[in-house]
């Protein structure tokens, strides 16, 4: 579960990880109380689920108080587009209103675990407030990743080599080691699948704070975690996966033509990736679960249809649990009652494979039998060619 900079900032000062001081708005006349307050300049920030807000215009600085209404009435309400947004875009509900700082030196620093080495990896670069990925390609050497065990945790050595390898002056590694160690307490005690703050700063008077932070908590851990579960926000949601949620399905909208109906998350990311490979491209992955029925058949029919760029269905089941002609009645039911208007192939496996594909062969609509994986793929890679 994603949170917003403001919540992560509030998880960071429960941790005494420094941060700007600042405060949410909604409304112009709340940033325009809030600079009063504060003093200018003051960094107005939307609030959304993204990253790149300042290159799509959702982070500005206000110098003066015209600065701060112009700059409120750009972003609130504003409709941000990043590359993490995609086209569409997200709307902006809310601001972080922050104080103006003196910036002498930005780092970047995230913490995710790697599963290659079954780890916990604090990834740094002295080039903070850049695309993180653009380092990595042109300056490799410039990224410095330290592996920490998530048995012994975290130690003086780890924090060391996170200091020499940003180069921190003497006498600011103390507070540096301080700042890491307490992110590193926080992503674990929360069990958090991604921490990043770009940029983590230095300012002119030698203070170390988070000017940015982002924060994405394991959603299988949430029951562990009841103070997090209250900062999800409905409105950042996508709309058909939270529809999917409440059926118990397991939905993620991608952008591409061929809606995908599978049994089983394994299963799921195998058909994604041969449907990419007979040359079309997956709208959706959803995963019905292994004891799917007829009901989250058509309820997997009702949420990628509601997808205007699918142009074809694959579904593919294997029948253990779910015998393949009750699967196939299923299919045929659902069919009929919403009214497909796109085709749909069928792989099956597993218990009354032959029955099942009778029926569907029987039915009268354009439901498509394929032999294995391979042919169901070539066959709805045809359909949306």
């Amino acid at each position: 579960m994603k949170i917003h900079e403001y919540q992560a900032k509030e998880l960071f000062r429960k941790y005494n990880v420094p941060t700007p001081k600042g405060k949410l708005a909604y409304t112009t006349a709340e940033v325009e109380k809030i600079a009063d307050e504060f003093g200018l300049p003051v960094v107005v920030k939307a609030q959304v689920h993204a990253g790149g807000r300042g290159k799509g215009g959702g982070v500005k600085l206000a110098k003066t108080k015209d600065d701060v209404k112009t700059v409120a009435d750009s972003i609130v309400g504003m409709t941000l587009v990043t590359k993490q947004t995609g086209a569409q875009g997200k709307k902006v509900n809310k601001v972080l209103v922050e104080e103006g700082l003196n910036i002498k030196k930005e780092l970047y620093l995230s913490i995710i675990p790697d599963r290659e080495t079954a780890t916990i990896a604090i990834v740094c670069s002295q080039d903070g407030g850049m695309d993180i990925e653009e380092v990595a390609e042109k300056t490799p050497e410039r990224i410095v990743t330290v592996h920490v065990s998530p048995i012994t945790g975290i130690q003086a050595f780890h924090l060391r080599k996170v200091c020499f390898g940003l180069e921190i002056e003497k006498e600011l590694q103390k507070q540096m080691s301080a700042v890491v160690k307490n992110l590193y307490n926080l992503f674990v005690d929360y069990d958090c699948s991604m921490l990043e703050i770009n940029p983590l700063i230095i300012t002119a008077e030698g203070n170390i704070l988070a000017l940015d932070a982002k924060i994405d908590i394991d959603s299988n851990a949430m029951f562990r975690h009841p103070d997090a579960k209250e900062m999800h926000d409905p409105d950042e949601d996508d709309p058909v996966e939270a529809e999917a949620a409440k059926f118990g399905l397991n939905y993620i909208n991608l952008d591409g033509n061929v809606g995908n109906i599978v049994n089983g998350a394994g299963l799921a990311m195998a058909t994604m990736d041969i449907v990419k490979m007979a040359g079309a491209s997956p709208a959706n992955f959803l995963d019905v679960g292994g004891g799917a029925n007829a009901e989250a058949i058509e309820n997997g029919f009702r949420l990628i249809m509601k997808d205007p760029a699918v142009k074809g269905i694959l579904i593919n089941v294997f029948g253990g649990i779910l015998r393949c002609d009750i699967l196939a009645q299923g299919v045929v039911q659902a069919a009929t009652k919403l009214k497909l208007s796109v085709p749909v192939v069928v792989r099956m496996e597993g218990t009354n494979v032959e029955e099942g594909r009778k029926i569907l062969a029987e039915s009268g609509l354009d439901l498509v039998n394929a032999t294995d994986l391979a042919d169901a793929a070539e066959k709805v890679a045809k359909i949306v060619s």
